[in-house]
């Protein structure tokens, strides 16, 4: 409950802690079954707050896609939460590159370059990354 109490968890997240901890693997089982149906342990309400927290980080889709994906979250439950923020991707990855950068555009190709690799690294898609080197 310590941990449920900090922040929210993933089902496999908890579970894996638990195991590091050196309780038993079958009482480990019961436990996170029970908190699941006691609704005390969500991956919906984990996910709804991972993603709204990368997002506020300035992570893109890609890699918030990603880092649920190791935390053993389903691929339909990351989709829909990820297509609840589809409107605001284009804005973040502006602000994102703005911050890093400045308001003015790159010049030359090189500069252009290396800001879309810093993009993509923080997880935007090509589309958005592009989407940001146009005129506003």
């Amino acid at each position: 409950m310590d941990l449920l109490a900090r922040r929210e968890h993933s089902e496999r997240e908890l579970i894996r802690k638990l195991a590091t901890r050196g309780f038993d693997a079958g009482l480990v089982e019961t436990t996170v079954a029970d908190l699941v149906a006691e609704n005390l342990l969500s991956n919906t309400r984990f996910v709804e707050s991972f993603v709204y927290s990368r997002f506020q980080r300035g992570s893109g889709p890609q890699k918030i896609h990603a880092e649920l994906r190791e935390r053993g979250i389903e691929a339909d439950l990351i989709n829909d939460s990820i297509a609840g923020y589809d409107r605001q991707w284009l804005e973040l990855v502006r602000q994102v590159r703005e911050k890093k950068y400045g308001t003015n555009l790159p010049g030359d190709y090189k500069e252009r370059s290396r800001q879309m690799r810093f993009l993509q690294q923080r997880g935007f898609t090509a589309d958005q990354i592009s989407q940001a080197f146009r005129d506003k």
